[in-house]
Protein backbone atom coordinates (compact mmCIF):
# COMPACT_ATOMS: atom_id res chain seq x y z
CA UNK A 1 0.00 0.00 0.00
CA UNK A 2 1.19 3.31 -1.30
CA UNK A 3 2.01 6.44 1.10
CA UNK A 4 -0.67 8.18 -1.40
CA UNK A 5 -3.61 6.01 -0.03
CA UNK A 6 -2.99 7.34 3.30
CA UNK A 7 -2.63 10.92 2.75
CA UNK A 8 -6.23 13.19 3.42
CA UNK A 9 -7.37 15.98 0.66
CA UNK A 10 -6.89 19.12 2.52
CA UNK A 11 -10.29 20.03 1.02
CA UNK A 12 -11.92 17.24 2.61
CA UNK A 13 -10.48 18.05 5.72
CA UNK A 14 -11.26 21.63 5.74
CA UNK A 15 -14.76 21.13 4.58
CA UNK A 16 -15.48 17.94 7.62
CA UNK A 17 -13.70 20.69 10.05
CA UNK A 18 -16.48 22.98 9.06
CA UNK A 19 -19.31 20.36 8.98
CA UNK A 20 -18.49 19.63 12.56
CA UNK A 21 -18.72 22.64 13.96
CA UNK A 22 -21.74 23.52 11.90
CA UNK A 23 -23.11 20.06 13.66
CA UNK A 24 -21.61 21.18 17.28
CA UNK A 25 -23.44 25.06 16.61
CA UNK A 26 -26.42 22.94 15.36
CA UNK A 27 -26.27 20.85 18.96
CA UNK A 28 -26.05 23.64 21.36
CA UNK A 29 -27.22 26.76 19.31
CA UNK A 30 -29.92 27.26 22.31
CA UNK A 31 -27.18 27.30 25.09
CA UNK A 32 -24.65 29.03 23.10
CA UNK A 33 -27.26 31.39 22.48
CA UNK A 34 -28.10 31.74 26.15
CA UNK A 35 -24.31 31.79 27.52
CA UNK A 36 -24.08 34.79 25.02
CA UNK A 37 -27.31 36.57 26.53
CA UNK A 38 -26.33 36.33 30.43
CA UNK A 39 -23.06 37.50 30.03
CA UNK A 40 -24.13 40.79 27.79
CA UNK A 41 -26.56 41.03 30.57
CA UNK A 42 -24.01 40.64 33.43
CA UNK A 43 -21.86 43.71 31.28
CA UNK A 44 -24.66 45.74 30.82
CA UNK A 45 -25.61 45.45 34.40
CA UNK A 46 -22.11 46.34 35.75
CA UNK A 47 -21.85 49.29 33.24
CA UNK A 48 -25.70 50.63 34.23
CA UNK A 49 -24.76 50.14 37.87
CA UNK A 50 -20.93 52.03 37.60
CA UNK A 51 -22.37 54.76 35.17
CA UNK A 52 -26.20 55.70 36.12
CA UNK A 53 -26.30 54.58 39.93
CA UNK A 54 -22.32 54.55 41.84
CA UNK A 55 -20.78 57.41 39.86
CA UNK A 56 -23.93 59.89 40.66
CA UNK A 57 -24.46 58.33 44.27
CA UNK A 58 -20.51 59.50 44.76
CA UNK A 59 -20.94 62.61 43.49
CA UNK A 60 -24.11 63.44 44.99
CA UNK A 61 -22.36 62.17 48.49
CA UNK A 62 -19.60 64.61 48.24
CA UNK A 63 -21.78 67.82 47.21
CA UNK A 64 -23.67 66.65 50.71
CA UNK A 65 -20.88 66.40 52.58
CA UNK A 66 -19.22 69.79 51.61
CA UNK A 67 -21.16 72.03 54.11
CA UNK A 68 -20.20 69.67 56.96
CA UNK A 69 -16.79 69.65 56.34
CA UNK A 70 -16.90 73.24 56.29
CA UNK A 71 -18.88 73.25 59.45
CA UNK A 72 -15.86 70.86 60.48
CA UNK A 73 -13.31 73.30 59.85
CA UNK A 74 -14.31 75.82 61.89
CA UNK A 75 -14.96 73.95 64.88
CA UNK A 76 -18.14 73.75 64.74
CA UNK A 77 -18.42 69.87 65.33
CA UNK A 78 -22.07 69.51 66.69
CA UNK A 79 -23.63 71.42 62.62
CA UNK A 80 -20.79 69.56 61.46
CA UNK A 81 -21.85 65.72 62.97
CA UNK A 82 -25.80 66.40 62.71
CA UNK A 83 -26.01 68.93 59.99
CA UNK A 84 -27.43 72.65 60.30
CA UNK A 85 -31.34 71.92 58.95
CA UNK A 86 -30.29 72.98 55.76
CA UNK A 87 -27.37 70.63 54.78
CA UNK A 88 -26.69 67.27 56.26
CA UNK A 89 -24.33 66.25 58.99
CA UNK A 90 -21.58 63.47 59.00
CA UNK A 91 -23.77 61.17 60.43
CA UNK A 92 -26.55 61.20 58.13
CA UNK A 93 -24.37 61.09 55.03
CA UNK A 94 -22.86 58.06 56.20
CA UNK A 95 -26.70 56.57 56.96
CA UNK A 96 -27.22 57.36 53.63
CA UNK A 97 -24.17 56.89 51.41
CA UNK A 98 -21.62 54.74 53.47
CA UNK A 99 -18.26 54.90 51.97
CA UNK A 100 -19.59 56.41 48.63
CA UNK A 101 -18.75 59.94 50.19
CA UNK A 102 -15.18 59.01 50.83
CA UNK A 103 -13.44 57.14 53.88
CA UNK A 104 -12.81 60.50 55.38
CA UNK A 105 -16.18 60.86 56.10
CA UNK A 106 -15.42 57.98 58.97
CA UNK A 107 -12.60 60.15 60.14
CA UNK A 108 -14.44 63.29 60.05
CA UNK A 109 -16.97 62.11 61.90
CA UNK A 110 -15.69 60.47 64.40
CA UNK A 111 -13.20 63.64 65.32
CA UNK A 112 -16.21 65.29 65.42
CA UNK A 113 -17.71 62.88 68.53
CA UNK A 114 -14.44 63.18 69.77
CA UNK A 115 -14.50 66.71 70.45
CA UNK A 116 -18.14 66.04 71.01
CA UNK A 117 -17.23 64.05 74.60
CA UNK A 118 -19.33 60.84 72.52
CA UNK A 119 -15.88 58.41 73.13
CA UNK A 120 -17.54 55.49 72.52
CA UNK A 121 -19.26 57.12 69.00
CA UNK A 122 -16.02 57.88 68.11
CA UNK A 123 -14.30 54.74 68.92
CA UNK A 124 -16.68 53.18 66.20
CA UNK A 125 -16.60 55.65 63.66
CA UNK A 126 -12.69 55.43 63.28
CA UNK A 127 -12.11 52.43 63.23
CA UNK A 128 -14.18 52.64 60.17
CA UNK A 129 -11.93 54.41 58.46
CA UNK A 130 -9.64 53.06 55.50
CA UNK A 131 -8.01 55.68 53.74
CA UNK A 132 -4.58 54.52 51.96
CA UNK A 133 -2.58 57.78 53.44
CA UNK A 134 -0.49 55.97 56.18
CA UNK A 135 0.10 59.36 58.03
CA UNK A 136 -3.80 59.82 58.35
CA UNK A 137 -4.43 56.21 59.34
CA UNK A 138 -1.78 56.82 62.15
CA UNK A 139 -3.61 59.65 63.39
CA UNK A 140 -7.48 57.57 62.91
CA UNK A 141 -5.42 55.37 65.31
CA UNK A 142 -4.43 58.09 67.81
CA UNK A 143 -7.70 59.63 68.05
CA UNK A 144 -8.93 56.30 69.16
CA UNK A 145 -6.29 56.23 71.69
CA UNK A 146 -7.94 59.54 72.62
CA UNK A 147 -11.05 58.57 72.79
CA UNK A 148 -9.93 55.62 75.17
CA UNK A 149 -8.79 57.75 77.25
CA UNK A 150 -11.64 59.72 77.83
CA UNK A 151 -13.22 56.79 78.71
CA UNK A 152 -10.20 56.25 80.95
CA UNK A 153 -9.26 53.14 79.82
CA UNK A 154 -5.68 54.14 80.53
CA UNK A 155 -4.15 50.81 78.63
CA UNK A 156 -5.73 50.12 75.30
CA UNK A 157 -5.28 54.02 75.45
CA UNK A 158 -1.47 53.28 75.61
CA UNK A 159 -1.63 50.77 73.52
CA UNK A 160 -3.74 52.37 70.61
CA UNK A 161 -0.78 55.52 71.07
CA UNK A 162 2.12 52.80 70.64
CA UNK A 163 0.13 51.68 67.84
CA UNK A 164 0.38 55.13 65.74
CA UNK A 165 3.25 55.51 66.70
CA UNK A 166 5.14 52.39 65.38
CA UNK A 167 2.34 52.81 61.97
CA UNK A 168 4.18 54.97 59.97
CA UNK A 169 7.37 56.73 61.10
CA UNK A 170 7.25 60.55 60.88
CA UNK A 171 7.57 63.50 63.14
CA UNK A 172 4.27 63.13 64.99
CA UNK A 173 5.27 59.85 66.13
CA UNK A 174 6.35 61.39 68.87
CA UNK A 175 3.29 63.27 69.79
CA UNK A 176 1.53 59.96 70.28
CA UNK A 177 5.09 58.58 72.21
CA UNK A 178 4.35 61.48 74.83
CA UNK A 179 1.20 60.41 74.80
CA UNK A 180 1.53 56.94 75.71
CA UNK A 181 4.03 58.07 78.23
CA UNK A 182 1.45 59.77 79.82
CA UNK A 183 -1.20 56.62 79.70
CA UNK A 184 2.00 54.80 81.59
CA UNK A 185 2.17 57.09 84.14
CA UNK A 186 -1.54 57.16 84.91
CA UNK A 187 -1.14 52.96 85.48
CA UNK A 188 1.91 53.35 87.18
CA UNK A 189 4.15 51.97 84.76
CA UNK A 190 7.18 54.47 85.20
CA UNK A 191 9.80 52.05 83.67
CA UNK A 192 7.56 51.55 80.34
CA UNK A 193 7.23 55.55 80.65
CA UNK A 194 10.53 56.26 80.93
CA UNK A 195 11.13 53.98 78.11
CA UNK A 196 9.03 55.95 75.84
CA UNK A 197 10.25 59.16 76.50
CA UNK A 198 13.78 58.20 76.30
CA UNK A 199 12.75 56.66 72.79
CA UNK A 200 11.31 60.38 72.00
CA UNK A 201 15.16 61.59 72.98
CA UNK A 202 17.02 59.24 71.08
CA UNK A 203 14.50 59.05 67.46
CA UNK A 204 12.87 62.41 67.54
CA UNK A 205 14.90 65.53 69.35
CA UNK A 206 14.29 67.93 67.18
CA UNK A 207 10.60 68.01 67.62
CA UNK A 208 8.60 70.08 70.16
CA UNK A 209 7.98 66.73 72.58
CA UNK A 210 11.83 66.21 71.78
CA UNK A 211 12.56 69.75 73.12
CA UNK A 212 10.37 69.14 76.48
CA UNK A 213 11.44 65.66 77.31
CA UNK A 214 13.84 66.04 79.95
CA UNK A 215 11.53 67.86 81.98
CA UNK A 216 9.12 64.32 81.77
CA UNK A 217 12.27 61.82 81.95
CA UNK A 218 13.36 63.93 85.31
CA UNK A 219 10.15 64.12 86.66
CA UNK A 220 9.85 60.00 86.87
CA UNK A 221 13.16 60.17 88.37
CA UNK A 222 12.80 62.17 91.21
CA UNK A 223 9.81 60.42 91.83
CA UNK A 224 11.46 56.86 91.61
CA UNK A 225 12.96 56.28 95.37
CA UNK A 226 17.23 56.41 94.76
CA UNK A 227 18.43 52.41 95.81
Amino acid sequence: MTNKNHQHDPEQSVEQALNNTEHFIERYKKPLIYSAIIILLIVGAGFAYQHLYRKPLIQEALAQSFTAEQHFRADSFALALNGDGNALGFKQIIDEYGSNAGEAIYLYAGISELQLGNYQNAIDYLKKYKGDDLVMQARAICNIGDAYAGLQNYKEAASQYMKAAKHVDNPFAAGYLLKAGIMYEELGDTAKALEVYDEIKIKYPQTIEGFEIDKYIAKIKQSVPQQ
